[in-house]
Order: structure tokens, then sequence, then C-alpha cells
């Protein structure tokens, strides 16, 4: 609570997107299957979502699961799946308790039917809520999505949809999934790792990064006040020099 009071609710980063990490290894530590750390690691979703929406911060992004993680064990991949489901029906309670929408972003169509006809159900449900933006990042990969992207706007010049001169950042982000959100303000990362993962490459061109040791499933509300602290002591430029931010400060 004390943290919390150190917070400057006007500085607040608009976006903040997290990468999830160290629930295997959490679950290692202690002796258990990596699937009981994912099962742990719901936990801290909930705490870091309801106090993202306590705060005031509006987008919050999660990286659930990349297109890399199909690569991991059939069973583990199958229980991930299975989690989301029931995370899914669990949590539809809180998102409209807290007026959180849900959002999501990947190639969703690579997911089961079973998760994406819950996905679509819980997102058909909170489309309304105006509090927060959740996105859960499933399926997902930023290469993937560039490629994407760079598909569809040459087919938009291939059909004269729009001129090749026309092509700038805002077309580019038209044509992303990301394109009804804003560009990303914080990124925090759990477990130690000092890595982006193939995680929003475009969207966090400018963003600030907090690394944390602690592993996804012990992350906390204190941990996240932390990082938030951390982002708000830090001089964001954009390019510019210290002595060109400062006057705009003041205006």
């Amino acid at each position: 609570m004390e943290r919390e009071q150190e917070i400057n609710t006007a500085t607040l980063p608009q976006h903040l997107a997290i990468i999830m990490d160290g629930n295997g290894r959490w679950a290692k530590q202690k002796g258990f299957l990596r699937t009981i750390g994912h099962e742990n690691g719901t936990k801290s979703v909930r705490v870091t979502v309801e106090s993202c929406a306590k705060l005031g911060i509006k987008y919050l992004t999660l990286y659930a699961f990349s297109t890399e993680n199909w690569n991991r064990p059939k069973f583990e991949v199958e229980t991930l799946m299975k989690l989301l489901i029931s995370s899914l029906k669990k949590e539809i309670k809180t998102l409209q308790s807290n007026n959180i929408k849900l959002n999501a972003i990947g190639n969703l169509t690579n997911l089961p039917e079973s998760v994406q006809k819950e996905l679509h159900e819980v997102i058909q449900k909170t489309a309304d809520n105006t509090r927060m933006t959740l996105t859960l990042a499933l399926s997902y990969g930023a290469r993937e999505e560039l490629v994407h992207a760079v598909k569809k706007i040459s087919n938009n010049v291939k059909n004269n949809i729009i001129s090749e001169e026309a092509i700038d950042e805002s077309i580019i982000n038209q044509h992303l999934y990301t394109h009804n959100l804003p560009d990303v303000d914080l990124v925090i990362r759990t477990s130690g790792e000092h890595r982006i993962s193939n995680f929003l490459l475009w969207q966090i061109a400018y963003a600030e990064f907090y690394f944390t040791e602690v592993l996804w499933p012990d992350f906390s509300e204190d941990h996240l006040y932390e990082a938030i602290i951390s982002y708000q002591n830090r001089e964001r430029r954009f390019g510019k020099t210290s002595e060109q931010i400062i006057p705009e400060k003041n205006v």
C-alpha cells in the first residue's frame, strides 16, 4: 500500500506490456511439474489485471503464448490450452466487475477451436467495457505479424487500394494486429531474462524496459508498483535532449 502511494497517477504508462516468464522454473524449484507453474501463474495474472485497472492504466497486454511455444512438449501445450479455457470461464466475472474489455492478438486460427470459441465469447461479452483493455497475445510472434502486415499492404497496392507513395508508419500501424492499440510505454519481463523474445517489435520502439528476477507466479502487486515507479523516475526523450524536454514539462 505504501508503494502505491508513491505512484503519480498523472504519469502512468498508457500501455503496459508484460512478458510473463518463469512459470516452469518456479515449478522446478519446488519439485513440481511445469504445468503447476502455469496454473499458479494465473493468480499473478488476476492480481496484475485488477491492480492495473485500479491504478488507471488504460491498456495492458500480456504475452500469454508465443508462436514458438507450439514447439513445447505436447502435454504442456495441451495443458496450457485447457488452462486458457478454464481461466477465460473463471475470469469473465472479474473482467465484467472491473469494466475491462478483452482483446486478443496473434495467429488466433492456430488455436484449438474450443479455445477460439471461448475467447470469442468473452471478447463479445466484454466488448462494451471501457475502464481498461486487456489484450492477450496468443499464438503471437512479432515477425509473423510484420510479414502478415507486409502481405496485406502489398495486396492493397496491387489492387490499387493504396498507392506505394502513401505507405508510411500510419499505414503500417493500420495493418498490424495492434491497430486499435497505442504504442507500448513500458515493458516488464519477469524471471531475470533480458530478451524481447519476438514480442511487439514495432510497438515497443520507444518503450521503457523493466527487468526483474522475480518469477511470474511470485509477481505481486508490490512488484508491479516498483516497475511503474521505476518508469516514472525515468526521462523519456524520444530522440530529443534533456534540455528540450525540461521546458516541455514546465508548459
